[in-house]
This record gives structure tokens, sequence and C-alpha cells, in this order.
């Protein structure tokens, strides 16, 4: 009797996330380090409260609080830690690539925080493209997840908006901060990948922003 069984792929393990320096033309991530960028990303993250919310850890009551929690990231390899910084050298944001799993080629972008001046910026967008090419790319990876709060629909509208496909919701999956979280789980792969650089590319293009900055067209017009 023949069963049915998966197409054949490549076997070989993916490699993991490292120190590199990703630039693009609106800023640079590099790994996180506490020393080096945990005062300017405090000086934009602090007494925004709600954005700690959806997260694991924070809020943080101060500067020392913060600075520990860096020096924490920092040691890590999973999650491997990203600073985003602009082109003035502040440090705006933070990412992640985490659930590492290279002998299976899946990998997850998240812990993510975006300070307000970072927000509905170019280099907001652009950082998501430069860490899922460094993903599908570099270190070849053919399952790229996201994963979030059910509820916080501010992640489920970018997962959405960065050409991320919606896979389902897992019930009562996490107790954080002693609360219930059901997790909305959206995944691009290594398949769809050269359609979404092409969009990505498109909408980072200088000729879709005018003189002061403001883009032409949505990412999503550029999708195919």
């Amino acid at each position: 009797m023949t069963q049915p069984v998966g197409e054949p792929v490549d076997a070989a393990s993916a490699l993991k996330p490292s120190a590199v320096i990703l630039r693009g033309r609106h800023g640079v991530i590099e790994k996180l380090e506490a020393k080096k960028h945990a005062a300017s990303l405090w000086d934009a993250v602090k007494g925004d409260d709600a954005l700690w919310t959806y997260m694991r850890f924070g809020p943080f009551p101060d500067f020392d609080a913060f600075e520990k929690f860096a020096e924490e990231m920092e040691q890590r390899e999973d999650p491997f830690a990203y600073a985003i910084i602009d082109n003035s050298s502040n440090v705006l944001g933070v990412a992640t690539l985490m659930e590492i799993r290279p002998a299976h080629r899946v990998i997850e972008v998240g812990g993510i925080f975006y300070s307000k001046a970072l927000r509905q910026t170019p280099l907001a967008t652009e950082a998501q493209y430069l860490l899922m090419r460094y993903a599908f790319a570099e270190l070849r990876y053919r399952r790229y997840e996201w994963k979030c709060d059910s509820l916080n629909a501010p992640s489920r509208r970018a997962a959405e908006r960065f050409g991320f496909t919606y896979e389902g919701l897992f019930r009562q999956h996490m107790i954080i901060k002693g609360r219930n979280r059901d997790t909305a789980w959206f995944s691009i792969l290594d398949g769809e990948w050269p359609a979404r650089k092409q969009m990505f590319e498109a909408w980072l293009a200088p000729e879709n922003f005018d003189a002061e900055g403001r883009q032409k067209k949505k990412l999503e017009a550029f999708r195919a």
C-alpha cells in the first residue's frame, strides 16, 4: 500500500543568526549591545508603557532596569536581538530572530518593539525587509514566522502588510503577565520570498517617495 509523503527538500541545515551589520538606505541593523545601544534606546521608548502591553517583558521603571534587560538580551543566542538605528545614529527599536530551528530551516521574527519615532517610517519597513532578506538569502531558512497576541491588532495588521499569510489561531497558547494569550500565526515561505522581495524593494525605491519623504504608493500596492 502506497502512503502519501511530502515533497523531497534540501535537508541541509540553515545557519544561525550572527552579529552581522545589515545596511539600508534609511538606517542600519546590528547586534544589540547594551553599552552601545541601551541609553539611546531608552531615550526613545521611556514613558511609553503601552509599548509593552503584549510583550513578555516590560514596562521598565527606570534606565537601570532597562539596561539590565538589554544586557540579558545581548547574551542570548535565541532570541538573537538586533538594534534598529537611523542614519543619525539614534537607536529607535529592536527586533529579534527567535525560535530558531536550523535543522528544519524555520525561524521567527519577534520580540519587536518600535519607539514612536520609528513607527510608520520608511526605516520601520526597511528593517523588516533587511531581516527577512537575511533569513532567506543568507541563512537559508525556508519558513519565516510571525506570531502575536490575537488581541494585538497593530501587530496583526503589520504581518498582513508585510506579506505574511495568516495560518490560524492557537487557543490558550500562553500565559503572559498573568493573562491568557491566544496566538495568531503567520508565515512567509521561501518560495514566496522572491515576490515579497520585489514588493519591498519597489516600495523602498527613492522614486516611491516625494520631496517630503511621503510614500506615493502603499506597500500593498506592489504585491503581486
